[in-house]
């Protein structure tokens, strides 16, 4: 496996303090944005290995076997647990407890001889039997605007070199994680691969809130409409519909749309509700007229009362 620089990646020494990691991928992430670098395949690889490499230095586990282990800190935890087996089943030739190497091997000459070499023996002489090992599981984020996630639709990733064909099912949530089996790192030993793990985020850049299937919105109605009732033609997430005012709507009425909310994750042609509240817009700028006539409702009211 070549060894990624994840702080060169990010342009940071390994001194880097956490808020240093967290400045330094916020800075790169919106310079290679996919959205700011349309049709720039430079952009876009560079970009998943900022996001690469934030996933590891960001965690403070992570980022301590990386340090440790270098290219190999994925299989880390396979070779503690192989080196504790082989202090309780006999010492290696060239071996010292406490994780030293003698004869100034390295941890990958000794990770490969203890594991991956061609599927030769892992523990014992003689040609014991090999252990498979899980490969490590990948984490990656894929950003997406609500309107993209209202339709389901059909994604290529790009993980170590391979391109990965994705349907995004539609109504996904923001910071839901999907697995996609096999496509994290290669196994050990010829174990299976580890997994990708995929953790969308969501940016709402419409005028509708989301919460789980159902939206909400605001209409802004006239306040002849309001007293006198009528008909006012309102925004749904995917076009406009007519609605019928009835006389006396008060400012704040809520009105459900059922079935004009977000899709259903995983369920075709399910939908939620549109939640509308309608605020009644006062008219300014009025005439002399308008003025005379509203004082005359204003008497007639008085008079009533």
């Amino acid at each position: 496996m070549e060894f990624i620089d994840y702080y060169k990646i990010l342009e940071i020494d390994k001194s880097a303090s956490e808020a240093d990691i967290k400045k330094a991928y916020r800075k790169l992430a919106r310079k290679y944005h996919p959205d700011l670098n349309p049709n720039d395949a430079t952009a876009k690889q560079k970009f998943q290995k900022i996001n690469e490499a934030n996933e590891v230095l960001s965690d403070t586990d992570k980022r301590k076997k990386y340090d440790q282990y270098g290219k190999d800190w994925q299989q880390s935890e396979q070779f503690e647990q192989a080196q504790k087996q082989q202090r309780q089943g006999g010492s290696r030739q060239g071996f010292q407890g406490g994780g030293d190497f003698g004869g100034g091997e390295d941890f990958s000459d000794f990770f490969e001889s203890m594991f991956g070499g061609g599927g030769a023996s892992s523990f014992g002489r003689g040609g014991g039997r090999s252990t498979k090992y899980k490969g490590q599981d990948l984490n990656a984020e894929l950003h997406l605007d609500l309107k993209e996630v209202f339709t389901s639709q059909k994604q290529t990733l790009t993980v170590n070199g391979k391109n990965i064909r994705l349907t995004i099912p539609a109504g996904i949530e923001n910071g839901q994680t999907i697995k996609i089996k096999g496509h994290g790192a290669p196994g050990v030993n010829g174990g299976p691969n580890g997994d990708l793990l995929i953790t969308f985020s969501i940016t709402n850049n419409s005028k509708f809130k989301r919460e789980g299937d159902n939206l909400f919105s605001t209409y802004e109605l006239d306040l002849y409409t309001a007293v006198l009732g009528g008909e006012a033609m309102v925004d749904t997430f995917d076009g406009k519909v007519k609605l019928k005012i009835n006389p006396e709507t008060q400012n704040g009425t809520k009105v459900k749309l059922k079935g004009k909310g977000f899709p259903v994750y995983k369920q075709e042609g399910q939908f939620g509700d549109l939640y509308i509240t309608y605020h009644i817009k006062i008219p300014h700028n009025l005439s002399e007229k308008e003025k005379e006539l509203f004082s005359e409702l204003s008497k007639l009211k008085k008079d009533g009362n």
